[in-house]
């Protein structure tokens, strides 16, 4: 193909479609609203699974690269009752199909592979406005434009490009994390850091949880989830830290100390995340010259899946994209085709929320785990 390809988003499944492109011959241009890689942190531990994201890397040619960013033991899981009792205790005993990394170091990792200059930070999207005959004009805020042949929306969520293709817009599950970070555990946290473990911990109720991961350095990532209106949230003052963190901790009294520990020690800011789906089996009409990856085509809540199908999708596009590079309509219908398929065999057979906090956990996750 003669033009290069327009990428929206610089998340793992763009950066990943770009790498493929890449190692074929075909330029692209990625364009991030974010004015640096280092403009926010990137979430937590995500567990790359051989059935797909490993499979994302092996065609990008980063196996290697990957391996080296695997965090040795943290496919360790522990399920906790509300006063610390040990429910369910399974070790990473090496075996494990899904090697735990970070997300910002896996993106980083993305970034590298790239030649310099792929990446335009700070070039947020206004507005995308369709020509006809495949082709799309992208307009940024700064008030730059760019015109493109092939226009991929990788851009998340609240995708910009997602209205080019379909009407659809995310809806709130009724769950929300607070995304809360405690340093070097084991020296400045020992009590938590020996509650969560070596990998993962989590303590559920109907409506309500804690879930713990030991990442880096021995630094540990905590998400409460909780079943509520988004309007219970709005009365939250996040701006006022302690102020927040206390009304959260509240929704946990007669919990063990050292489960409520892992909020109340926080050092940084609560951060609220609500939790967005689009349709379980989302899909559109092919339109020429525009498609989508990752969140921006299959948003759904946590479920182990999503950051691995972002990084499937970036590589078969890629693939598709090289195989057929003149006939660039099948090249998106045969990905478009595989992708709806996936998605929504991963939303339907996956864990979601509902097994998470429902009204028959924890033993519906024990159940999950252990086949009794």
């Amino acid at each position: 193909m003669t033009t290069p390809v327009t990428i929206i988003g610089a998340g793992l499944s763009g950066l990943m479609l770009a790498r493929v492109l890449h190692l074929h011959g075909i330029p692209s241009t990625v364009y991030e609203a974010e004015t640096s890689p280092a403009a926010r942190t990137q979430g937590g531990l995500l567990d790359i699974r051989d059935y797909n994201g490993q499979l994302a890397l092996e065609t990008a040619g980063l196996t290697q690269e990957f391996r080296r960013l695997v965090l040795d033991g943290r496919q360790a899981m522990r399920l906790l009752d509300r006063h610390a009792n040990v429910l369910l205790d399974v070790p990473d005993d090496g075996t494990g199909g899904s090697p735990e990394v970070q997300r910002g170091e896996l993106r980083q990792m993305l970034l590298d592979s790239l030649p310099a200059g792929t990446v335009r930070w700070g070039h947020k999207v206004g507005g995308v406005r369709a020509l006809g005959e495949g082709r799309h004009d992208v307009a940024f805020t700064d008030g730059t434009t760019v015109r493109t042949n092939l226009l991929v929306g990788a851009d998340g969520a609240w995708s910009r490009v997602r209205p080019l293709l379909s009407g659809a817009t995310p809806r709130y599950t009724g769950f929300s994390f607070i995304e809360i970070h405690l340093f070097d555990g084991d020296t400045r946290h020992p009590t938590s850091a020996k509650t969560v473990g070596g990998g993962a911990m989590m303590v559920l109720e109907p409506g309500r949880g804690i879930l713990a991961h030991r990442e880096r350095d021995g630094n540990l990532h905590t998400w409460v989830m909780l079943a509520r209106p988004r309007e219970w949230f709005s009365a939250i003052d996040v701006s006022d830290p302690d102020g927040a963190t206390a009304r959260i901790v509240r929704e946990f009294d007669g919990w063990a100390p050292e489960l409520t520990a892992l909020v109340t020690d926080g050092e940084t800011p609560p951060v609220l995340r609500h939790i967005f789906t689009l349709p379980a089996e989302h899909l559109w009409d092919r339109r020429p010259g525009v498609t989508l990856l990752g969140d921006a085509a299959h948003l759904a809540a946590p479920n182990g899946e999503g950051a691995n199908l972002a990084l499937l999708d970036g590589a078969e596009l890629g693939t598709a994209i090289a195989a057929h590079p003149e006939d660039i309509e099948t090249a998106l219908t045969a990905y478009e085709q595989a992708m709806f398929r996936r998605s929504a065999a991963a939303n339907a057979e996956g864990p979601d929320l509902q097994d998470m906090l429902g009204d028959g956990t924890p033993d519906t996750l024990i159940k999950a785990f252990t086949g009794n």
